[in-house]
């Protein structure tokens, strides 16, 4: 006898998902499951090719074709849509490069005080699900629902599906929902099924999930510190997971420490409202 599906819910009328791959009630194939669904709370929200799809919304005729932010004085890639990444487009590229990439991409120009301002609106209706929202740029922000089952009647689970249907249905964008225990799983879930995606990542599974993955997975590991760690070791999340915590904290002092709680998925921080976003958007 087959095990029952995880618990979960259709991301698009929010009824109970049942054995089936589809919706039972509306037919939608958007199921989202996981067995702790109903009790994670920390969310990663991610506006997908946010300036992109802000000129796309604003220009219908760019809908299904290649677009990139950039040009101007710098003359590099802002950022660009799905569909350029295809060609290999991607942000902080040359815009000659670019342009032998994808010919037949559309350039625009950013417009910096409109993406702002569907920022704006994008926080404004987070900050109606909760108090904990804490911006990381004009796109993305953590939020912690921890105790608003009471308010919205409903589990954080299924606000977070229903907020994502709100901004795509009142302000004409998609986001990316990642669900978690804490924050760095909820940055890693939110990655895991863009565009208009919804992860969930449990702290049970996110060391197996975890340990193929190189160290530079792990937010604040850039390619230096990557290397330096390959050379000694450790070019793999399950090489740190397997580390003693001591000798990692002599070698690499508090850092080390840091690495060997986020390579099990363990992250203490907490969502902090008053944290100052940057204005420019990751490529996301």
């Amino acid at each position: 006898m087959s095990p029952l599906p995880a618990p979960g819910f259709c991301r698009d009328c929010l009824a109970d998902a049942g054995p089936a791959p589809r919706c039972q009630a509306c037919g939608s194939p958007r199921l989202v499951r996981h067995p702790k669904i109903d009790s994670l709370s920390v969310a990663h929200v991610d506006c997908d090719a946010f300036y992109a799809a802000v000129e796309k919304r604003d220009d219908p005729s760019l809908a299904d074709v290649p677009v990139i932010i950039g040009g101007g004085v710098r003359g590099v890639v802002s950022t660009c849509c799905y569909i350029a990444r295809i060609s290999g487009v991607r942000s902080a590229m040359p815009m000659y490069k670019a342009k032998a990439l994808c010919p037949n991409a559309v350039i625009v120009k950013p417009n910096m005080a409109k993406y702002a301002a569907v920022g704006r609106q994008v926080r404004a209706l987070m900050q109606e699900l909760t108090p904990l929202v804490e911006p990381l740029s004009i796109d993305e922000a953590f939020l912690d629902l921890t105790g608003t089952e009471r308010l919205h009647r409903l589990s954080p689970a299924r606000v977070l599906a229903r907020f994502a249907a709100r901004v795509e249905s009142e302000i004409g964008i998609t986001i990316s929902v990642g669900l978690a225990a804490n924050k760095f799983l909820a940055k890693t879930a939110s990655d895991l099924d863009k565009p208009r995606g919804y992860s969930v990542l449990g702290l049970e599974e996110a060391p197996a999930f975890l340990a193929p993955r190189p160290v530079t997975f792990i937010w604040g590991v850039g390619p230096a510190f990557g290397a330096k760690l390959a050379r000694d070791g450790f070019p793999l999340i399950g090489d740190l997971q397997r580390a003693d915590e001591k000798d990692l904290a002599r070698r690499y002092g508090a850092e080390g420490l840091r690495l060997w709680k986020l390579a099990r998925g363990l992250d203490a921080r907490i969502v902090t409202p008053d944290r100052e976003a940057k204005s420019v958007s990751a490529e996301t």
